[in-house]
């Protein structure tokens, strides 16, 4: 059995929403961020192990018809414990593929003296893949402990949410006197075929005291939380084990996942399975495999340590042998094993939570220098952001950082009053930056440096700014669901298990714990207001033109916009004074010539909403994952802008745009532009890039895009008149987040019309819901209608305090350099 690179799939199209961004992915190379390897005749399993992406969870990202969806991870809750690992979703196993038959970890990983190690072995005759996982005390007193064996089979609440089809007892209800639990996607209803292909997970031996203590919520801490009976959550089953592993011992668990195909879908030509025919065929080998396990390649130890079968009533296996057996299985594994280890600082000045506006003034004040702020982001980054458990949010930092924060002290010292002087800044690295690589987060071009900074980036360093490093994406911006690039992916900034959101989430993580002051993202859908919301942050995508893409790495040409992710709406319009400016060179920012505000912040005032009228349109905060945990809460905090003097009214949905009237591919031409403008690029053709294919557009074809956005754009603006309102609320998610080793979609979403026409979009924070997780707002509003929308974010933060700061990464302790 060997990894696939090119056997047919059937993947399932997951929203109509994706349609273009899921085509363009298929094109994009390399594509290697998971393992595929065929599992029994019919199936193939993509496995998070140590590639490229380096989510390294041990879990199957998705089955050939999506039977699983992020499925087969592993919490682990040690009682008493302190590690940041407890309860998470773990990762840093090593995992690697033998190019025969099993994923298995090459360290273990430690939790408060617990060494986890897991191996996942797949079968080529029957599809199914035994999940062995072995938890090792590696103390001298017993530790109590719970595991969570589970992840997704489905999402929301449609045609696409995972039902219990059966359970072995014959109920579904999962208990320990089951075997083994049936899922599936009921298309039409309850008992028909199964839209996506349905799985089997085994419980362990029936009735048997260890097999299973509860099940539990695998999105939303499954030891606190049981699994709902019904909703977006139900999708989200955990075997809950609880343990007690002796000192110097160890205990193992394992569980048989078995998939099956579509019901409903056929390659061409073919036609589908029979109906319930594969939700069958799941249910006979898990019955098979609960009666005989596949035990073959463990160990006797490792047979005698597992707690969910009993080993007495193994017909393959003689029990007697567990008394000449040694329980220690860490002879393997222990002395190199992996955890959190702490870190510290020898800067005395705390950066956390401080915004720009704050920095300036304390280098104002003399209380801190750019050098000793600089040199806290560099250690904050070194203990959070890198290694097996790091945020992964920033791919590389200025080799020369500190040096241009000496030189930021000495200029200062000198009277210089540049706006932005000695404050670091980070890029997304999709944007050129003449002193660091620019990747895109592609191995294509790994190591490449262009020849001088993006325009916009040149405009803050000549402002003073620092440019310290370059942050983390999803590869050429192509996900608004993850941040996974070939370099790694990004976990969220708040629940180190979840989908820091796509393709800024390195920006927005980046900031959100306090690595730089603020970031550069880009948007061509949801990349900025996706990771701002998910991040507690603020970010401003402006009318089309007003800020220059030059020198940025294309997805969408005209569409594509380079714009700032910070920390208040006071540093957006310090930003935005320095680099919201015409580009000469750049034929695609004349739009917003003449339209450009002279002064961003005279527009923050308390006073902004004052009488102003907010639209709301029809089912813009209903989530379309059927939950209500975060529209609830918005819809709460909707009593805010009353108290700031706006008032907020129903309005209808947003009218469609005319029908597309241009030629050729914006994706082809973007890049076609981008590769004459870097001649010394090492890829020289847009087919080394995507397979995609595509034509180019001529100078007509390009006016007539922005003409096309234009009409859009008056077209938004008659349709916010006829409502009477001065500006349009939309949500940034609807849902809490998806896990990070799942698939599109990763959050429930309504889109703005903004990235379609490029009408302006303000992004604000706006507090938790009941769950913790971070919730916010968009205004959208008429064209060049950017910095009266900067103020209403403005004065809503005034009333509501909508930022939150992240847990995870607190400060670090100060130890004396000397």
């Amino acid at each position: 059995m060997t990894p696939l690179s090119s056997r047919p799939r059937r993947w399932r199209l997951l929203s109509p929403l994706l349609a273009f961004a899921i085509a363009t992915a298929a094109a994009i190379q390399p594509a290697h961020a998971v393992t595929d390897v065929e599992v029994g005749a019919t199936d193939t399993w993509s496995v998070q192990d140590d590639v490229n992406h380096q989510l390294d969870t041990g879990s199957v990202h998705r089955t050939t018809d999506d039977a699983l969806i992020g499925y087969g991870g592993l919490r682990v809750e040690v009682d008493g414990g302190t590690s940041p690992l407890n309860g998470i979703l773990l990762r840093g196993f090593g995992i690697t593929w033998d190019e025969a038959q099993a994923f298995e970890s090459t360290v273990g990983v430690e939790i408060d003296g617990l060494v986890v190690r897991r191996t996942l072995t797949v079968d080529d005759e029957s599809s199914y893949g035994r999940f062995f996982d072995t938890f090792d005390n590696t103390t001298d007193a017993p530790l109590t402990v719970e595991v969570a064996f589970g992840g997704q089979l489905g999402y929301g609440t449609g045609t696409n949410q995972s039902a219990i089809a059966a359970t072995s007892d014959g109920d579904t209800v999962i208990t320990g006197d089951d075997g083994w639990v049936s899922w599936y996607t009921p298309s039409q209803g309850p008992g028909s075929a199964s839209a996506n292909g349905p799985s089997a997970t085994t419980v362990g031996t029936p009735g048997f005291d260890g097999a299973l203590d509860r099940m539990g919520n695998f999105l939303r801490d499954p030891f606190d939380n049981p699994l709902p009976e019904a909703g977006h959550e139900a999708n989200h089953p955990a075997f809950v084990n609880s343990l007690v592993v002796p000192p110097g011992e160890a205990v193992s668990l394992a569980h048989f996942v078995v998939t099956g195909l579509s019901g409903t879908d056929a390659e061409e030509g073919e036609e589908p399975p029979a109906p319930g025919s594969q939700v069958d065929a799941v249910e006979a080998l898990a019955a098979e495999l609960t009666a005989s396990p596949d035990l073959s390649g463990l160990s006797d130890a490792e047979i005698c340590a597992l707690a969910n079968y009993d080993v007495t009533t193994i017909s393959t296996f003689d029990a007697g042998l567990c008394a000449l057996a040694e329980n220690v299985l860490a002879s393997e594994g222990l002395d190199d094993a992996v955890g959190v280890v702490g870190g510290s600082t020898s800067v005395d000045y705390d950066v956390v939570g401080r915004t720009i506006t704050d920095l300036i003034a304390d280098m104002e004040s003399g209380e801190t220098t750019a050098e000793e702020i600089t040199r806290a982001y560099l250690d904050r980054i070194e203990v959070y952001d890198q290694g097996p458990f790091g945020l992964h949010s920033v791919l590389a930092v200025a080799p020369d950082a500190l040096e241009q924060a000496r030189a930021a002290d000495a200029a200062r010292a000198e009277g210089d009053d540049r706006p932005l002087l000695g404050v670091p800044i980070l890029v997304k690295d999709i944007i050129d930056t003449a002193d660091m690589p620019t990747t895109g987060g592609s191995e294509l071009f790994e190591g490449y440096v262009p020849s001088e900074d993006a325009w916009q980036v040149a405009r803050l360093r000549e402002a003073g700014a620092i440019i310290l490093g370059k942050t983390n994406l999803s590869t050429f911006a192509f996900s608004g669901h993850y941040s996974e690039s070939d370099f790694g992916q990004v976990w969220n900034a708040f629940d180190p298990s979840r989908s820091s959101i796509g393709s800024s989430g390195g920006s927005s993580v980046a900031v959100a714990s306090s690595f730089g002051a603020a970031a550069f993202g880009t948007q061509t859908g949801d990349s900025l207001w996706g990771p701002s919301g998910a991040a507690s942050l603020f970010s401003l995508r402006g009318t089309d033109g007003m800020q220059s893409s030059a020198g940025t790495m294309p997805l969408t040409i005209i569409q594509d916009y380079v714009g700032f992710i910070a920390q208040s709406p006071e540093d957006l319009a310090l930003l935005l004074e320095v680099a919201a400016v015409d580009n000469p060179d750049d034929v695609l920012d004349d739009v917003a010539n003449g339209n450009r505000p002279e002064d961003w912040s005279a527009y923050l005032s308390e006073d902004a909403l004052v009488g102003k009228v907010i639209g709301i349109p029809e089912e813009a905060f209903d989530d379309p994952f059927g939950t209500s945990v975060v529209s609830d809460e918005l819809r709460a905090r909707f009593a805010e802008f009353g108290a700031a003097g706006a008032t907020l009214v129903p309005m209808p949905a947003a009218p469609d745009p005319a029908e597309r009237t241009f030629e050729g591919s914006t994706f082809y031409e973007g890049w076609s532009q981008w590769l004459e403008a870097h001649p010394d690029s090492p890829v020289s053709t847009v087919e080394d890039i995507s397979e995609w294919g595509g034509e180019r557009m001529t100078d007509e074809d390009l006016r007539a895009f922005e003409a096309w956005r234009a009409e859009y754009r008056a077209m938004l603006a008659e349709w916010m008149d006829e409502s009477g309102v001065d500006a349009v609320l939309y949500p940034t998610e609807l849902s809490d987040i998806s896990l990070n080793d799942s698939v599109n979609p990763s959050f429930g979403r309504r889109d703005p019309e903004s990235s379609a026409s490029g009408v302006p979009t303000v992004v604000f924070p706006a507090g938790v819901n009941a769950h913790g997780n971070p919730v916010g707002f968009q205004l959208q509003g008429k064209a060049f209608q950017d910095a009266e929308l900067l103020g209403f974010a403005y004065a809503f933060d005034a009333v509501a305090d909508g930022r939150v700061l992240p847990d995870i990464t607190p400060p670090l302790p100060v130890i004396d350099a000397e």
